[in-house]
């Protein structure tokens, strides 16, 4: 039979083979996923607990072949990027030096569906000869590896999806399944914030939320302020020189007394305008935000008031200025 004709081979209900062999899968894998969750106990609780353990010194490091090695290394990066410090050794790197990568104050996670993989034996070793924290993920719990850890997380014996049941794939999906548990249970254990996530994910969508009006507001030298009584000619200059659009107006003790923006200088400007000070011709009571609210509140409050920069104030004084473009330009919306 051609491969046009097999593309287009149908059941009985008119349903095409491929659809239902990708439901198939989908159902053998969610099956896995779901008896998985109802032998999970005390072994679980066990891995979670020895991981927290580790502290801020030590590191977790996951280790795996093949497949259960690709799974190893996405279930180090979810680790990492949640507050427990993780990393990846391919098993069969181990043994040609890798091993210098695991210290006495790590604990180890080892995946292997079968629990008879050759290449982990030598890390399996090591973890004995330092006494280094051993905890497999495996198919079989009386495996070589299995039997061999301090802690093991034995997989349901379910059958992989497909029709040879061969390739891995119900196996690796309950393994990645697993170790997200692991992740956020540890999450959760560690009172993981938004904010921790933030500075593990600066660029992330997440990160653009959680950015800080601290971390994008100008501040020193480049913040616009004059004195009360400097004159008007003098306030045109230092607008003209800071560039955004406005100027911040103090008393003598740096308290903010009010602003000065570009479209006041259109409206107001007459024939006594540089003979003018700045107290006469401010805005007083500037909006203000602190410098530790978030960029996404300011630009809100920016929007909601029609202006275009806020002044950041601490203790009464203004120490930094917001502008809407700042928050644009760093992705904040």
């Amino acid at each position: 039979m051609s491969a046009q004709a097999k593309k287009s081979e149908t059941d009985s209900t008119g349903v095409s083979n491929s659809l239902t062999i990708g439901r198939l899968v989908l159902r053998l894998e969610a099956a896995g996923i779901l008896e998985l969750e109802g032998i999970l106990g005390g072994e679980f609780t066990a891995a979670v607990d020895a991981i927290f353990a580790l502290g801020d010194q030590g590191r977790l490091v996951v280790s795996g072949m093949g497949k259960s090695g690709h799974v190893a290394r996405k279930i180090a990066a979810t680790l990492a990027s949640t507050g427990t410090p993780a990393l990846f050794v391919h098993a069969g790197e181990a043994s040609h030096g890798d091993l210098g990568m695991v210290t006495t104050r790590d604990a180890v996670l080892v995946l292997s569906n079968s629990g008879e993989t050759p290449e982990v034996a030598d890390m399996v070793n090591y973890c004995h000869r330092f006494a280094i924290p051993l905890i497999a993920m495996v198919g079989k719990a009386d495996s070589a590896l299995g039997s061999a850890a301090n802690i093991t997380l034995a997989l349901p014996d379910i059958t992989e999806a497909g029709p040879l049941g061969l390739a891995p794939t119900t196996s690796t999906t309950m393994m990645l399944a697993l170790g997200d548990a692991l992740a956020v249970a540890l999450l959760d254990h560690r009172g993981f914030s938004p904010e921790n996530f933030h500075a593990f994910h600066p660029g992330g969508k997440l990160g653009r939320k959680l950015v800080k009006v601290s971390d994008l507001c100008h501040t020193g030298d480049a913040v616009p302020l004059v004195p009360e009584n400097m004159r008007m000619s003098e306030v045109v200059v230092v607008m003209t020189e800071k560039s955004l659009g406005c100027a911040g107006v103090v008393d003598a003790t740096g308290k903010l007394l009010g602003i000065i923006t570009d479209g006041d200088l259109r409206r107001m400007m007459d024939d006594d305008f540089v003979q003018r000070t700045a107290a006469e011709f401010m805005t007083p009571g500037p909006k203000t935000i602190d410098g530790d609210a978030l960029a996404s509140e300011a630009l809100g409050r920016m929007n909601a008031a029609h202006i275009t920069s806020l002044f950041v104030e601490k203790d009464g004084a203004p120490v930094g200025i917001l502008h809407v473009h700042d928050c644009l330009a760093a992705g904040v919306a």
